[in-house]
């Protein structure tokens, strides 16, 4: 389906369907007694969980505590897996995110995703940015265009490549590639970015600056990173939610988890004694 210029927005459909941007007093995500199985390990234990809007969630714990499992059904990456089986609620504004009639592919417009190792595709920096647009039938230049520039703006990368847009997207830094990556996950206006791990394969410089832009993007986005650098989970995050063997542990504003936990495990965790 052609979208004009009459009427740019590309989100009307998910908006109908999943998330109504009017309910604007009910909590941006609220998460109702989740439990995840993988054939017969439960791998989610019971999660109840409520993020708010324009926030940086971040979640904690040792490797294979359920961090990116939880976090990938927000956006129902799970789906993928055949053995995959869950229970429980995640809505998002008030909407089942789960219920049959959801448009999936929808969904995911609204839901963006950045991955722990960059992965621009092998096509030029302003088709990495411009492909959600154009395979969702957009077809007016100048709107993909102005569209492209924003998005490379906002993922602060455009006076780093704006001379030279048709450049293939690998041969930029992995910094660069993280933050392309990023520019093309905002390209189609998500409302809420999911990040999992995405500043692990990158150097300190390069990460600084994906974290100073994690800063900057909550005005306008709802962000929950998984991350195993707490260091980087008390600088950035309003939140943080300490998993462990698939349990919540504890979840609260950043500056008491780290400073006064409210659980010994969460102490023990965040002080190295364990994980």
């Amino acid at each position: 389906m052609e979208i004009t210029m009459e009427k740019p927005s590309i989100k009307k459909a998910v908006h109908d369907s999943v998330i109504d941007p009017s309910l604007k007093k009910i909590p941006k995500i609220k998460v109702e007694g989740v439990r995840v199985w993988y054939d017969d390990f439960e791998a989610i234990k019971g999660i109840d969980m409520t993020i708010k809007p324009n926030t940086v969630t971040a979640f904690i714990g040792p490797s294979g505590c359920g961090k990116s499992t939880f976090l990938r059904l927000f956006n129902r990456m799970n789906d993928y897996i055949d053995t995959f089986r869950m229970e429980g609620k995640i809505l998002i504004n008030g909407k089942n995110i789960n219920k049959k009639k959801v448009d999936v592919e929808e969904l995911r417009k609204e839901i963006g995703m950045v991955f722990q190792k960059p992965n621009p595709f092998p096509k030029s920096i302003y088709d990495n940015v411009a492909y959600g647009l154009k395979i969702q039938g957009i077809k007016d230049k100048k709107f993909i265009d102005e569209r492209v520039e924003k998005a490379l703006r906002q993922a602060d990368l455009w006076e780093e490549v704006n001379s030279n847009l048709k450049k293939s997207a690998l041969a930029l830094s992995g910094g660069q590639q993280q933050r392309l990556c990023i520019a093309r996950t905002l390209a189609v206006e998500p409302s809420i970015i999911l990040m999992d791990e995405p500043t692990s394969a990158l150097d300190p410089i390069s990460t600084a600056k994906i974290e100073d832009l994690i800063f900057n993007l909550k005005e306008k986005y709802t962000i929950i990173i998984v991350t195993h650098n707490m260091q980087q989970a008390s600088r950035i995050s309003d939140y943080t939610a300490f998993f462990y063997m698939g349990e919540l542990i504890e979840y609260s504003k950043t500056k008491k988890l780290f400073t006064n936990p409210d659980k010994q495990q969460t102490e023990n965790y965040i002080t190295g004694r364990f994980g």
